[in-house]
């Protein structure tokens, strides 16, 4: 009996991860926390912006875990003036 094969897909960014196309161009990986298959790109980035961090790690997690400082949280940081 023959079972059909469902294409799977990236749980960042919704395109499919299909051999022919992402073999050879970044290939795709589990993340450690929700054990989904993503891009290589959609995983998140380590402490070198082209490296990925360790364990590997979608971009959907680590900013539901809180790890991505946003530039706005920065800005609205109060600043002491004076003396």
């Amino acid at each position: 009996m023959l079972l059909g094969i469902e294409p799977r897909n990236c749980t960042v960014c919704k395109e499919g991860l299909y051999r022919n196309k992402t073999f050879f161009t970044g290939g795709w990986s589990r993340c450690a926390l929700c054990e989904e298959f993503v891009h290589y790109s959609c995983l998140a980035s380590g402490k070198v912006a082209f490296l990925k961090a360790r364990p590997r790690v979608c971009k959907t997690c680590r900013a539901a875990q809180g790890g991505i400082p946003s530039p706005s949280s920065k800005a609205a940081a109060p600043v002491a003036v004076g003396s």
